[in-house]
């Protein structure tokens, strides 16, 4: 049975911030704790969060989110929040500082550590509605973090998993393009390239949800047309615009699941955490989806075809080596080896691949083999 379900509330314009003390208000959030990283306080971006919230709200900041949100990182946050009796959190920041304050709403108000929450540990039945409600200020156009019901996080034992669960899905996401004009311009095609990984393998997953497909092609479209001029020109409106969109609706159409580049880029990112994810799934795209058009889902709704007409291709085998010529345009690395990855690390990244949960939403199951090839073909 297909379960199609849209939950979040949005507000979308430039100079949306402006709009935080309400939305603060409308959810009962008093003494909100902000979570944010040390760069957006630098560029000025918590300054504007501040602002908008106004003289009326007491709210600490803890501004040390890290590149790749870890246990230790909610540990110290949550303290903050207990100390501080917060009830509730706003986040401020690219998909780090939105994924670490799930976890702070999640373990702030439940007893156990992160890892009884993870989604292979069964923490799904474990977080309930007393989660603090959370607000999630996106400040660049990658993760869609601020509509997901999920967060990525890395455990004390290494390990990247999933905290899913429709209680942390953010009350209201605050997206201002306006925002996003400062992200440096690597920075900004990582990310962009994160949200085209996301539209894209929605897109692929088997499951039916017509809304989430129509939402990843559309996305997908706004972003293969944009990500070039935002890159090139960080104050280009339209072009933050429709990035900004694009991140947003690639995570909402990701209920559908994911797949093996997301399986791939979680175990390799918490195997190195300095790894960027959007980098990470732009180098696996390619090889990932010439494994899955053999796929019957696939096949029968002529998917890559469909891929090809968002993007403006002439045919669905032009798809992988379009994907790889945007990744060389932007100035991304081109392959794993130019991050430093070794081939001695195929095992561990295949142990943790297989164990993930977007493994198993891909359109075809991956055999160790199966990733092993991916991997090579992704070198």
């Amino acid at each position: 049975m297909a379960l199609i379900n849209y939950i979040t509330q949005i507000q979308f314009d430039y100079g949306a911030v402006r709009l935080l003390a309400g939305e603060c208000e409308r959810f009962g959030i008093r003494r909100p704790l902000i979570v944010t990283d040390a760069g957006i306080r630098a560029a000025g971006l918590l300054d504007k969060v501040i602002d908008a919230l106004g003289p009326n709200f007491a709210a600490p900041v803890f501004d040390a989110t890290p590149p790749n949100p870890n246990e230790a990182a909610v540990r110290a946050a949550v303290e903050l929040y207990r100390a501080n009796d917060c009830d509730g959190v706003i986040a401020a920041g690219g998909g780090s500082s939105i994924d670490l304050a799930k976890g702070v709403a999640v373990c702030a108000t439940h007893e156990g550590p992160l890892q009884s929450f993870a989604v292979i540990e069964g923490g799904l039945a474990r977080i309930t509605a007393k989660t603090a409600p959370v607000i999630a200020i996106p400040t660049t156009a990658g993760t869609g973090s601020e509509v997901g019901r999920g967060a990525i996080l890395i455990l004390d034992d290494g390990r990247k998993v999933g905290v899913i669960s429709p209680h942390v899905v953010p009350k209201v996401a605050i997206c201002d393009p306006e925002l996003t004009f400062g992200l440096p311009p690597m920075m900004t095609a990582a990310t962009g390239m994160d949200a085209i990984a996301h539209c894209l393998e929605t897109f692929m997953a088997p499951a039916f949800n017509a809304p989430a497909d129509g939402i990843a092609l559309d996305g997908l479209w706004r972003a293969w047309r944009h990500i070039e001029r935002a890159t090139r020109d960080g104050s280009d409106r339209a072009a933050r615009w429709n990035m900004m969109s694009a991140s947003m609706q690639g995570a909402l159409a990701f209920q559908k699941g994911l797949g093996c580049v997301h399986s791939l880029s979680h175990s390799l990112g918490g195997i190195n955490p300095r790894l960027h994810h959007g980098t990470l799934n732009a180098i696996f795209l390619p090889a990932v989806i010439a494994f899955n058009s053999s796929a019957p889902s696939m096949q029968e709704e002529g998917k890559l075809a469909r891929i090809a007409q968002a993007m403006g291709l002439a045919s669905g085998d032009d798809v992988g080596d379009a994907i790889r010529t945007m990744t060389a345009t932007l100035g991304l690395p081109r392959g794993l080896a130019e991050l430093g990855v070794t081939r001695d690390l195929f095992p561990r990244i295949i142990a943790g691949a297989l164990k993930d949960h977007s493994h198993k939403t891909n359109p075809r199951d991956a055999s160790s083999e199966d990733y092993a090839a991916i991997l090579e073909a992704s070198m």
